[in-house]
């Protein structure tokens, strides 16, 4: 397996379906309806332009497994340190180190990219990603309680932050 830059042509629909998958079957997106293809042209570019990774863990016969990105956590310009990411993994590929191995080097580009706080928003009931994001060092950083709603129950959306040394030389503006 190997950790590779992902783009629009070679692997949007693979991610496509992944994010689909996750929409349909579980709450790791609070989304309810199925994205469409043209979506992702959209996605690829806003992606680009702020210059955001997308990183995809490829296997040896070009398979996307997975892939991990992160984007703005909020608008306004104070914030411009801080990052919300997100990762997921093709169902059949769980549960086999991928998402640690894109998490890992997702922390490794936000640091070179001089970021400062990574958030994660995650299902409070998802045990796994939650231990994932602990492993790494994220901590809970407070838990906003029905904050969804979706499958007919109400969502509890927990953060877990991590801190990361850099920047050097933080400055206003």
């Amino acid at each position: 397996m190997d950790i590779v830059a992902c783009d629009h042509a070679t692997h949007g629909a693979a991610i496509l379906a992944i994010l689909n998958d996750a929409i349909v079957t579980s709450t790791a997106l609070f989304d309810y309806r199925p994205r469409p293809p043209e979506s992702m042209l959209e996605w690829f570019r806003a992606k680009e332009l702020r210059r955001f990774p997308v990183l995809g863990a490829v296997s040896d016969d070009g398979t996307l497994l997975g892939f991990a990105t992160y984007g703005t956590f909020r608008a306004w310009p104070a914030y411009k340190y801080t990052i919300e990411h997100s990762v997921y993994v093709h169902r059949e590929h769980r549960r086999k180190g991928i998402a640690r191995a894109l998490l890992a080097r997702l922390i490794a580009v936000a640091e070179e990219q001089d970021h400062h706080v990574m958030v994660a928003g995650i299902d409070a009931t998802n045990a796994a990603s939650i231990a994932l994001h602990e492993q790494l060092g994220f901590v809970h950083a407070g838990t906003i309680h029905h904050a969804g709603f979706k499958f007919g129950r109400w969502l509890d959306l927990a953060f877990y932050e991590l801190r990361l040394q850099t920047p050097a030389a933080p400055v206003d503006g």
